[in-house]
């Protein structure tokens, strides 16, 4: 219906969009990985892979990452109890006050990232809400330190943000099942969400593992994660091949993880 040069012209607009401003980015922070630092903090363009091989001998590094993996993989679990129940309900149970419920479930995506990462800095502060009320039931006799700045922290302030992301895609699965809360749950809802669910997973697995915002505000040192240091070599260590190194680390483990997630939805929704 369309010429071979409308079609040309319609579709060089985003491709040229996507080259700019993802393509050609990734490959600068690719060149970056390959080159050094001198000591003086200038930027040597001599190829090496010094900076995969200091990922690999530097135990800061190697430890980080696997915390930040650790606290991921807790996020994505915590993010699976609270998502999974929650879509089953607003699909099946909540009859004429389904609407309501998802828009209950949906409303802190409409707030500010940084509001609810200091909303739960408040609540866990040594003066926040809940030592506050502890105190108040004597349950304990003094702040509890362990709330904020620790792993925790982090853990809790993610899994609120990013249970909705693993929300949607599990409503959205069971809602196209066309069952009723009659249906026989273990043997067709669940089977037939597992796309939703894994969809889910993958969201607060990879936007956790990516997260520097939390761990800054509420983390403290017990809970940096890597992206954390990676802001710091692009920021006051001024160590950018170092930091692309990292980063380039981090992006095939998550494409890597794509890939697998995309077979693991393609083999269960022709299961």
């Amino acid at each position: 219906m369309f010429s071979r040069a409308y079609k040309l012209a319609v579709s060089l607009p985003p491709m040229a969009w996507v080259f700019m401003f993802l393509l050609l980015p990734y490959g600068l922070l690719f060149l970056y990985s390959f080159w050094t630092v001198t000591p003086s903090q200038q930027i040597v363009h001599q190829w090496n892979i010094q900076n995969y091989g200091e990922l690999l001998h530097v135990p800061v590094y190697l430890e980080v990452l696997l915390r930040s993996i650790r606290i991921a993989l807790t996020v994505t679990l915590l993010s699976f109890l609270l998502g999974f129940p929650l879509a089953y309900i607003v699909s099946f149970h909540a009859g004429t006050r389904k609407d309501l419920l998802y828009q209950l479930v949906i409303i802190p995506l409409w707030v500010s990232y940084l509001v609810r990462a200091y909303a739960w800095k408040t609540i866990l502060g040594s003066d926040g809400v809940f030592n506050t009320l502890l105190q108040y039931l004597h349950i304990t006799n003094h702040p509890q330190g362990f709330l904020l700045y620790s792993p925790f922290a982090v853990v809790l302030t993610l899994t609120h943000i990013y249970t909705p992301f693993t929300f949607l895609p599990i409503y959205a699965a069971m809602e196209d099942l066309g069952a009723t809360p009659r249906q026989t749950f273990w043997r067709v809802i669940v089977p037939l969400s597992i796309p939703g669910v894994i969809a889910g997973g993958t969201f607060s697995f990879v936007l956790s593992l990516g997260d520097f915002l939390a761990p800054l505000l509420v983390g403290g040192p017990s809970g940096i994660m890597i992206s954390n240091i990676v802001v710091s070599l692009f920021g006051a260590a001024y160590n950018w091949p170092l930091g692309a190194a990292i980063s380039i680390c981090m992006m095939v483990l998550v494409i890597a993880l794509l890939f697998a997630t995309e077979r693991l939805e393609k083999k269960w929704s022709f299961a």
